[in-house]
């Protein structure tokens, strides 16, 4: 899938000045190392807006969406969000839509204290859900997602009282971070 072998995971700590930047140019570099053919970017924007911790991706995705660009595509918003009720549906239509994209998942996760208000760029498919013990397709060839807050025990309570602070500041950097990086490869 990878023209060469590039470490598994990224973390970039969204704290800092340089994050957007940061993820700006590790993104621009694990797209430039897919080894397929893709004729279309889909991102594909997960969680909930119902939930604050939960509500990264649409907030990302709703920061996408302001923006049109030919071939460029952004599915989970605030208006339209894509969660675990919508996923395998949404999937299948992008599937049929975009044949040929690559997909970039974004989704909120839990990690770490150490890593609380990390952000993590990888290569694969991420597992929605998975923080939360919900059985959900694999989904998108590159992810990125933003701890959010530490796993363990009452991962549902720790969703529902994360910061909404925290949530919009990474979401920030994070569609500042997809931006600069489409705008670079466009100009």
């Amino acid at each position: 899938m990878f023209k060469s072998e590039l470490p598994s995971v990224f973390y970039i700590n969204s704290k800092k000045y340089s994050a957007s930047s940061e993820l700006s140019y590790l993104l621009r570099n694990v797209v430039s190392h897919i080894r397929y053919e893709w004729d279309e970017l889909v991102f594909l924007c997960i969680g909930s807006d119902r939930i604050t911790g939960d509500s990264l991706g649409p907030l990302v995705g709703h920061l996408l969406s302001r923006h049109n660009w030919p071939h460029i595509h952004v599915y989970g918003t605030l208006k339209n969000p894509v969660h675990a009720l919508n996923l395998e549906e949404i999937t299948r239509q992008i599937k049929a839509r975009h044949p040929l994209a690559l997909i970039i998942a974004i989704d909120a996760s839990l990690g770490s204290k150490k890593h609380i208000g990390f952000i993590t760029l990888g290569i694969g498919s991420l597992c929605p859900g998975l923080g939360v013990k919900k059985e959900l397709p694999r989904v998108g060839d590159i992810f990125i997602t933003g701890i959010i807050n530490v796993s363990g025990t009452f991962e549902h309570f720790l969703l529902q009282t994360t910061r909404l602070s925290m949530v919009v500041d990474m979401a920030d950097s994070i569609a500042r971070g997809i931006l600069n990086a489409i705008d670079t490869a466009y100009s």
